[in-house]
């Protein structure tokens, strides 16, 4: 197998705008796939078609395929004529290195000048493989299932068939800034919307040096991690310890919670305007944490004007935490850490904060200057896949 026939499925119902996913997902599978030699993606009719220069890349390039967002399924695949007499023997002699009782041919025609139909082509080479093997057809339920492809000028033969990421491909949906914490939600929060075609910049807020470093290293390794969805990624790291400081001299402490994510928000909302950034995403889940009520989460959002996202807002614990298992960063998102939202956190936050009561005590700080001091004092990191 010298090649992979790539699928797509959803970008195939974008019209008009198909070539520039298109385009993008080539992009991304060729950034995938940048340190493997002799490997080039191409398109073709209604898919695409990966050459592989060594037959040995093989494992490597299944293990990036399986995470480029937009790819539906692909296979790793044969190039063979358009002559039947030539299809046959190939697809037989490729056959017979497989064990099984029964099989079926799938022919697909991507043009439809090709003098035979696919039931044709299916019947044709169905029967030379019965009498070289001996093995039963079975259309419903075949041990083996032997795919062809035949395009204009040539076809491609492959037995399976192995699902993609699916999704968007990463960039046709604009740029968001994620608040990056170390624990388990907002990696999966993030590579949710990478999967919907975002890229994303990654901002972390933590207390050092009240608390140690662990959130900052928990942070960057999960960051980088990430990036093998999004092959560039870049992580702000904002120290938040001394603004926490202020808001706990200055703010009611019932209050301190909804005030620190305010802060949070507007900072990052300056951060995306550095970026081009349109839109904020959080892992947030409903009624999670005592700042997760939806009054909390209400005044929270009215701290900036652009949108927040929370893709995560109708998952519980145990649904997030398989996504995150899915996707790779669970076992580094568990590790414990000394989060910022451990530091000054009131005995009791409250659940039912009033936007008129949050107002009023911000009006004690200088936010302004408080943003400003996380924006200036953030420290960014630059992170390349592979």
């Amino acid at each position: 197998m010298n090649c992979a026939v790539i699928h797509y499925h959803e970008i195939a119902l974008k019209g008009q705008n198909r070539p520039f996913f298109v385009g993008r997902l080539v992009e991304n599978i060729q950034a995938a796939t940048a340190d493997i030699p002799g490997v080039e993606a191409e398109k073709l009719w209604g898919r695409l078609l990966l050459k592989i220069g060594d037959e040995d890349c093989w494992p490597a390039v299944e293990e990036r395929l399986k995470n480029v967002f937009g790819i539906a399924n692909f296979s790793p695949a044969q190039r063979v004529g358009l002559d039947m007499d030539r299809m046959k023997e190939l697809v037989a002699a490729e056959a017979v290195k497989h064990d099984f009782d029964s099989f079926r041919i799938s022919a697909r025609r991507a043009h439809k000048n090709y003098p035979l139909t696919s039931q044709q082509i299916n019947a044709e080479i169905g029967a030379h493989v019965v009498k070289l093997t001996g093995k039963r057809v079975d259309l419903g339920n075949p041990e083996l299932n032997i795919h062809l492809e035949i395009m204009p000028n040539e076809a491609f033969l492959y037995f399976r068939n192995i699902e993609g990421a699916g999704g968007l491909p990463v960039g046709v949906g604009g740029k968001l800034v994620s608040l990056l914490s170390g624990g388990i939600d907002s990696p999966v929060a993030s590579c949710r919307m990478m999967r919907r075609g975002c890229r994303i910049v990654f901002v972390h807020y933590h207390s050092f040096p009240y608390l140690n470093k662990k959130s900052q290293e928990k942070a960057q390794e999960i960051a980088l991690h990430l990036t093998r969805y999004q092959y560039q990624s870049i992580l702000y790291l904002v120290p938040f310890g001394d603004i926490q400081k202020e808001v706990v001299v200055l703010a009611p402490a019932p209050l301190r919670v909804v005030i620190y994510r305010r802060l949070m928000l507007r900072i990052a909302v300056e951060i995306a305007k550095k970026q081009d950034a349109r839109a904020l995403v959080t892992g947030e889940s409903l009624g999670q944490v005592a700042s997760q009520t939806l009054e909390n989460l209400s005044v929270i959002d009215q701290a900036v004007d652009i949108p927040v996202l929370r893709p995560l807002i109708g998952m519980d614990k145990d649904e997030i935490s398989r996504q995150a298992m899915d996707i790779g960063t669970y076992e580094t998102s568990i590790i414990p850490d000394q989060d910022c939202c451990q530091l000054f956190i009131p005995r009791k936050p409250a659940t039912r904060s009033k936007l008129e009561e949050v107002l009023e005590a911000e009006g004690a700080l200088d936010v302004p200057r408080l943003v400003e001091q996380g924006v200036t004092q953030a420290e960014e990191r630059s992170y390349t896949f592979p």
